[in-house]
């Protein structure tokens, strides 16, 4: 076994679910020809509910991808996690035939901001509606943060370590690092991401409560960060899931290395504090540059936060502008959620699948409908920019308060 020292985790696989396609490739045409899907809401029970608009997944039909006994135990957000998860395998060619001999070596981990709300407000209804016996037994567990996880690693035959990050938005960005570090300890592959369903009626009268939350009802004006008309942001559904492997180990396979996990860091700055969080998200870029050894003037391209809240999107130029220096007025940024909405723990690996194919694509997608930038950024919209990109930073925040950094680099041999 290579020492922890040499042992680099690598992306070879990309799985996505998400409002702008229900597979990889076409959320990546989407997303690189700057399409927004933001529309009115549409799930039964919400049609009278102050949120409007968000971004839903369509044309998903998870009996296509995954068992029956598995879709009887499992929520909505499980549903996208075990899809997003086969796309990935299949993406990886990660197959049992790689793992049957060492369970062991192949791990799970997911991060969720809200667990399992569909499935639990209608096994609820039951049973203030039709009494106990009409509740189903796998409401003690559908409904829970680590469901993914569990359901992931039980239908894969996954025996290597698991975990769970519950927490808010920037939690996907902390399970793709406790993934490295996973990998760094000796575990040989990791299946990593998040998704989320928050669209239940009983998940958005919950959310109801962010005062950042759009209440807009145009689809093109709800979320545009970055502007002088920001006024909050739009929720989603759908995320992502990544394979992530030893270096090593995934080149002896024969595996893709599609991109390099090369540095992370996370601060806390308080709930909607969100001039603080510019001291924070710039503390947490710094950290993750110097976790990666990267020099800020090497950073090509940001995935950015774009809460879409004036305060909170000032925070983050300035903190972009604090950690990179002279180098924050040149490098583009991109914010593709903006045509899809915040898919909260999924929203920032939906962000790490589009920075990973804007590298092998030499390319930088648009932010949808955002036209009249108003801070010191270089925002690319309109049109997707060609440029030669070889590192990737991707933040992201969440709204308790924390704040994460991740800088991938293209994928590329391992330096003798």
């Amino acid at each position: 076994m290579s020492s922890p020292k040499t042992r680099r985790s690598v992306v070879t696989g990309i799985g996505v679910i998400a409002p702008n396609g229900v597979s990889t490739e076409t959320f990546w045409k989407a997303t690189v020809e700057g399409i927004s899907v933001l529309d009115r809401v549409t799930r039964e029970g919400c049609e009278h509910l102050p949120l409007k608009v968000a971004g839903e997944v369509r044309g998903f039909d998870p009996a296509d991808l995954i068992e029956e006994r598995y879709l009887v135990q499992t929520d909505r957000f499980t549903h996208f996690a075990m899809a997003a998860a086969n796309l990935a395998l299949d993406d990886a060619r990660l197959g049992r035939a790689d793992y049957n001999d060492s369970p062991f070596a192949v791990g799970v981990v997911t991060a969720a901001g809200s667990g399992g709300g569909e499935f639990g407000q209608r096994e609820l209804q039951r049973l203030w509606g039709q009494g106990s016996r009409h509740v189903g037994p796998y409401q003690s567990i559908a409904w829970f943060y680590a469901a993914s996880t569990g359901q992931i690693s039980i239908r894969g035959g996954f025996k290597g370590p698991c975990g769970v990050v519950a927490s808010d938005e920037a939690g996907g960005l902390d399970a793709l690092a406790h993934a490295g570090r996973t990998i760094r300890r000796g575990t040989d592959a990791v299946v990593v991401g998040a998704a989320e369903a928050p669209l239940a009626p009983y998940s958005v009268v919950c959310q109801l409560g962010y005062d950042d939350l759009s209440k807009l009802d145009d689809p093109a004006r709800a979320y545009r960060p970055f502007t002088s008309g920001a006024c909050g942001f739009v929720p989603a559904e759908g995320g992502a899931m990544l394979i992530v492997e030893e270096e090593a180990a995934a080149v002896s396979r024969g595996a893709s290395v599609r991109a390099v996990l090369a540095g992370h860091a996370a601060t806390f700055t308080g709930a909607s504090l969100w001039e603080e969080s510019r001291a924070g998200l710039a503390h947490a870029i710094r950290g993750a540059l110097a976790d990666a050894r990267c020099a800020p003037e090497e950073v090509d391209v940001v995935f950015a936060d774009a809460l879409g809240v004036p305060a909170a999107d000032r925070a983050e130029a300035l903190a972009i502008a604090d950690a990179l220096g002279r180098h924050a007025s040149q490098v583009p940024v991109t914010a593709p959620k903006t045509g899809t909405g915040r898919a909260y723990c999924g929203a920032p690996v939906l962000d790490t699948a589009a920075a990973v194919l804007s590298m092998e694509q030499g390319v930088v997608p648009p932010t949808p409908n955002v036209v009249d930038v108003c801070h010191d950024l270089d925002v690319v919209t309109g049109r997707a920019r060609p440029a030669e990109l070889r590192t990737a930073l991707v933040l992201s925040r969440g709204l308790m308060g924390s704040n994460a950094a991740m800088v991938l680099r293209k994928g590329s041999p391992s330096p003798s």
